[in-house]
């Protein structure tokens, strides 16, 4: 009977798996179904199987000495290209059958940069080598020793230690002051020497006329010199005979003008003290006999005034220990009332 559309049919059971035809079977079974591995092309599967493809062998080069390292390592499986040559070593190594495993991972990694050989150095031999140092030792050594007896000749000697400033003249040109030439005239012998620097004058004068010249420049009415500013004192051991340059500044409030006085004077060379002319050099030559010693006599009150009443030394001195006044102590205080003593026995006399 002729099947009418029209008529419902029965549900046609679902067939197995395995029953439908290759190209309707899933790759994975149904939900209730069991996969039947054991039935002829199970597992296998269809989707057809490309032909394996045989690929021509890398070309050798053409130096048949790198043909066994071409054909050893073949192409890079990173590149595509032919690895370097290698040495000979390395192609033996490579000869030699490897372990599969090795050779997977060989095939995958690319292959490491190999570093480039080092320049050979050149050959030293031992004797050369020991007999060197001994050679070039004796020539350094007698080449440094006849440089520093070279140096030691042309070095110039070491300049003596200076004897005091130089005090230089005036120059043609400048006037000398009226009150310096009134000075002269007047109290002849009481200037040795006029000097002129940085445009200030100064009068060296002999110490004996030290009182006479002071009283001259207060009251000459051409100088006027009614104010002691500073008076100050440089140390130079190497002048024996006068070792110290006691210098007065002076300055005429009347005439606005400046002058300076130089005494040269001994270590123990007694100064006339100029306290009664201007009464600012009291202070003025306390400070100076502190620092210097310098020996003031017909001082109203010659005691230190920096320094504690009884310190040793008088520290503005180029001889005065670096160290400070422990060298000059004394261990004796009955020697040092002695020396204390004496001096002041010989500012009496």
């Amino acid at each position: 009977m002729a099947d009418d559309p029209n008529v419902p049919h029965a549900p046609t059971p679902p067939q197995a798996a395995a029953d439908k035809p290759p190209s309707a079977t899933p790759s994975e079974p149904l939900k209730g179904e069991v996969s039947r591995t054991d039935a002829p092309g199970a597992g296998v599967s269809a989707a057809p199987v490309a032909p394996s493809r045989e690929e021509p062998p890398p070309p050798l080069p053409a130096n048949p000495s790198a043909a066994t390292t071409a054909v050893t390592n073949g192409t890079s499986s990173a590149t595509g290209q032919v690895t370097p040559p290698a040495s000979a070593a390395s192609a033996a190594a490579v000869s030699k059958p490897a372990a599969p495993a090795a050779e997977a991972v060989a095939s995958v990694a690319p292959a490491a940069p190999k570093a480039a050989p080092a320049a050979p150095k050149p050959a030293v031999s031992a004797a050369s080598a020991a007999a060197a140092p001994k050679a070039a030792a004796p020539a350094g050594a007698e080449a440094s020793a006849t440089a520093a007896a070279a140096k030691a000749a042309h070095a110039p000697a070491a300049p003596a230690p200076p004897s005091g400033p130089t005090d230089p003249p005036p120059p043609a040109d400048a006037v000398v002051p009226a009150f310096i030439m009134t000075l002269q005239r007047v109290l002849a012998g009481s200037v040795t020497q006029v000097s002129y620097y940085v445009g200030d004058w100064a009068i060296i004068v002999p110490v004996a006329q030290l009182p006479a010249v002071a009283r001259h420049l207060r009251d000459a009415p051409d100088a006027a010199f009614d104010f002691c500013s500073d008076i100050t004192a440089t140390d130079w051991p190497v002048r024996k005979d006068a070792r110290f340059d006691v210098v007065y500044n002076l300055y005429s409030t009347r005439h606005r003008q400046r002058v300076r006085i130089k005494v040269k004077v001994g270590e123990q060379e007694p100064v006339p003290s100029m306290a009664d002319v201007w009464p600012a050099a009291n202070w003025l030559e306390r400070e100076v006999w502190d620092m210097f010693g310098v020996n003031f006599t017909g001082h109203p009150d010659r005691r230190r005034i920096l320094m504690p009443e009884d310190w040793q030394g008088f520290p503005q001195r180029k001889d005065y220990p670096l160290e400070g006044p422990g060298e000059l102590l004394m261990e004796n205080p009955i020697d040092w009332l002695k020396l204390r003593q004496a001096r002041e026995e010989a500012d009496i006399e």
